[in-house]
C-alpha cells in the first residue's frame, strides 16, 4: 500500500444499529458531510472524546457524521458468538469471517462516494499526517475495529481491506486507534479549526516537527519568551520558527530529518 489510500462513500447524530439509519430513525443522513463508519463490538464507546471540543462541535454542526455498527448483532447462535479458536491452534480467539463479512456488507451498503475500508491493525502501514490529509479529502471512511487475536485473514483478502497501524505497539482493540484516525481527519475538514493556518504550521504538516510555542506571561519562573517573538519583525519570527523546527527535528527525530533533507 502507498501513503494514499484510494478505496471507496455523508448528520450530526450518532446511530448504533445493524439497520440502515433512515429505517431506524426516519432521519436522512447528511448528503455532504464527511462520514465515519465504525464497525465495533463496543458501539457505545463512540463518539467518546470525539463528541467534545472542536470535533464535537463539528459533529453537532453537521460537518461530519458518525455511524457505529454493532458487530455483536451479527453474531451466530443463541449467544451471538463473534469469534472462534484459531485454526492450527494457539492462544486467544479470532473474529469469524462470516460475522465480520455480514457486518461489513450491511455497513458498506450505506456508504456513499469514496470511502476507503480500513482495518486498524498493528501490522498495517504506519499512519501519517499525509494519510490523514488524503482521507479527509475522501467522502469518509469505514473502519473495522479488531479484538482478541484479530480478524480472519480471508475477510481482509476478500474485501482488499487497507490495514493501518497507529504505532509499533499492541492495544486490546481497534477502537482507540479508530478515534485517533477520525480525530486526525476531522480537524482537517474545512470549518473545523478556527484558524486554517493552524493545520499548516503544526508538526508533520511540512515534514518537520513544530517549533516551540509561547504565550503570556512574558516572564514565568525566571524564563523569558525569546525576544525575537516579541520584536514585531515577522520575517525574523518566521526564520526563527523554521530554524527551531529543523533543530528539534534533527535532535528528536533523525529519521524524519533524513527523509526531509534527502539524506
Amino acid at each position: 500500500m502507498t501513503d494514499k489510500p484510494n478505496k471507496s462513500m455523508g448528520r450530526k447524530s450518532v446511530q448504533v444499529s445493524a439497520k440502515p439509519q433512515e429505517l431506524m430513525t426516519g432521519k436522512p443522513q447528511l448528503a455532504h458531510a464527511w462520514t465515519a463508519q465504525v464497525i465495533t463490538l463496543f458501539p457505545d464507546a463512540f463518539p467518546g472524546l470525539l463528541g467534545e471540543s472542536l470535533t464535537g462541535k463539528a459533529l453537532k454542526d453537521g460537518i461530519w457524521q458518525l455511524n457505529a455498527t454493532d458487530l455483536r448483532r451479527y453474531g451466530v447462535g443463541k449467544h451471538r458468538n463473534v469469534d472462534d479458536t484459531p485454526s492450527g491452534g494457539g492462544a486467544g480467539m479470532v473474529l469469524r469471517a462470516d460475522v465480520v463479512a455480514n457486518a461489513i456488507g450491511d455497513t458498506r451498503r450505506r456508504a456513499k462516494g469514496r470511502m476507503p475500508l480500513i482495518y486498524l491493525s498493528p501490522r498495517g502501514v504506519p499512519f501519517t499526517q499525509k494519510i490523514a490529509q488524503d482521507l479527509s479529502e475522501q467522502d469518509g471512511v469505514t473502519l473495522l475495529c479488531g479484538r482478541f487475536e484479530g480478524v480472519d485473514e480471508r475477510v481482509l483478502d476478500h474485501y482488499d481491506i487497507i490495514e493501518i497501524s497507529m504505532g509499533d505497539y499492541v492495544l486490546t482493540g481497534g477502537e482507540l486507534p479508530a478515534m485517533t484516525l477520525i480525530d486526525a481527519c476531522v480537524r482537517l475538514l474545512p470549518g473545523v479549526l478556527g484558524n486554517s493556518d493552524s493545520a499548516i504550521e503544526e508538526s508533520h504538516s511540512n515534514g518537520l516537527l513544530e517549533h516551540p510555542q509561547y504565550t503570556r506571561p512574558a516572564t514565568w519562573e525566571g524564563h523569558d519568551i525569546p525576544p525575537v517573538l516579541t520584536s514585531g519583525d515577522h520575517k525574523k519570527v518566521a526564520q526563527w520558527r523554521r530554524e527551531m523546527s529543523e533543530k528539534i527535528t534533527q535532535d528528536r527525530r533523525p529519521d524524519l530529518w533524513a527523509k526531509h533533507s534527502g539524506e
